[in-house]
């Protein structure tokens, strides 16, 4: 019989909730059930408090998903880290007070947008090429934990693999290292997690991915400001911070407020990136600002901050993104990667990256 979720759902519905009565998965506590091949994974989310009732819970829950077909099991219980495997494990050690460096990396950059679909993780994933074409030792970490895009963006595929169980070793790809939650789950599989588990999984793939020794980390943040937002600023020490919208106000509004928070949270803002700031017919040559233009301009000059770059709206970007071969390196003489490459430039010239 072949082994699937529905299979290993089944055979957890025989393990009881040891406080509600119920079985664990009517109960809510089986959370992020990932099956590939003949490994299982999983976690049970509880009340920290409960940790030690739970534990049995944990261990039987594994015995059923083995019964079911499975040759490996990682069962994690959000309160207790004893078995957890390294993609989703909460640190064990009380954390330091204070941003800390991460180990072997000189700098980060955040990439920020104040909503979503303003295009920053192409911004995020054309940066850290271009930096690379310009020498320098680059990582990128997609911290979109809920919407992660950069495995697509920068054509990496696979597991990271984690020969001790503590330390993640990344992914690599167009002279990049990349670490992303969207390598530990399936295309189009769901990240359901509450705050405490995505801020876990964030300081682990900060701290314990083997980054190696990095001129710059770039940070591809998710839209907004929220629990990732905080605890990057929090847990580790920010350089600075790029803001990235485009022209129309309603897109400005959201960015203000982006730049609010990096500026209660005491990140620099080092400037702003107006995309999708022009487009140009490629039939007649004629250039519209079909978002308007000079907002995000009048915007970095009101905040006495630089406005880094203008870059076009144009197709070759879109499609080299999905193409996973970012537009810096499938066309690296066009007009649109020159906008990245003297973005990547100004940054080293400023001692940044």
């Amino acid at each position: 019989m072949t082994m699937t979720r529905e299979s290993i759902l089944e055979a957890l519905k025989k393990i009881t909730d040891p406080l509600g009565g119920g079985d664990i998965v009517s109960a809510g506590i089986v959370r992020a059930l990932d099956v590939e091949g003949d490994t299982v994974r999983f976690v049970l989310e509880i009340d920290p408090a409960k940790a030690e009732t739970y534990g049995p819970v944990r261990d039987a829950a594994e015995a059923a998903a083995r019964s079911a077909g499975a040759s490996s099991v990682s069962a994690v219980l959000t309160a207790h880290s004893a078995k957890a495997p390294p993609d989703l494990k909460p640190a064990r050690k009380p954390a330091p007070k204070g941003p800390q460096k991460v180990p072997g990396v000189d700098r980060i950059i955040a990439i920020a947008s104040g909503k979503g679909g303003v295009g920053k993780s192409t911004v995020a994933a054309n940066l850290a090429c271009a930096l690379v074409a310009e020498g320098r030792r680059v990582g990128l970490l997609d911290a979109d934990v809920y919407g992660p895009s950069q495995p697509r963006m920068l054509g990496v595929s696979g597991r990271p693999a984690s020969p001790d169980g503590k330390t993640i070793l990344p992914l690599r790809n167009h002279g990049v290292t990349m670490m992303s939650i969207g390598l530990m789950v399936k295309e189009g599989q769901a990240v359901v997690w509450r705050g405490p588990m995505l801020m876990g999984a964030l300081q682990q793939m900060l701290m314990q991915v083997q980054w190696g020794a990095l001129d710059v980390l770039i940070v591809d943040l998710p839209p907004g400001t929220g629990d990732v937002q905080l605890t990057l600023a929090q847990k580790v020490h920010v350089d600075g911070a790029i803001v990235v919208s485009t022209p129309q106000d309603v897109a400005l509004l959201d960015a203000r407020k982006g730049i609010d928070m990096f500026g209660q949270l005491k990140v620099p803002v080092l400037g702003l990136i107006e995309n999708m700031s022009t487009h140009i017919c490629s039939n007649c040559g004629h250039e519209e600002h079909i978002f308007g233009h000079g907002g995000v301009k009048a915007e970095a000059e009101r905040l006495g901050v630089p406005l880094l770059a203008e870059i076009p709206l144009h197709l070759d970007i879109r499609v080299a993104s999905d193409g996973g071969v970012p537009v810096v390196v499938s066309h690296p003489e066009s007009a649109q990667a020159g906008v990245f490459r003297k973005l990547a430039r100004d940054l080293v010239a400023r001692g940044l990256a």
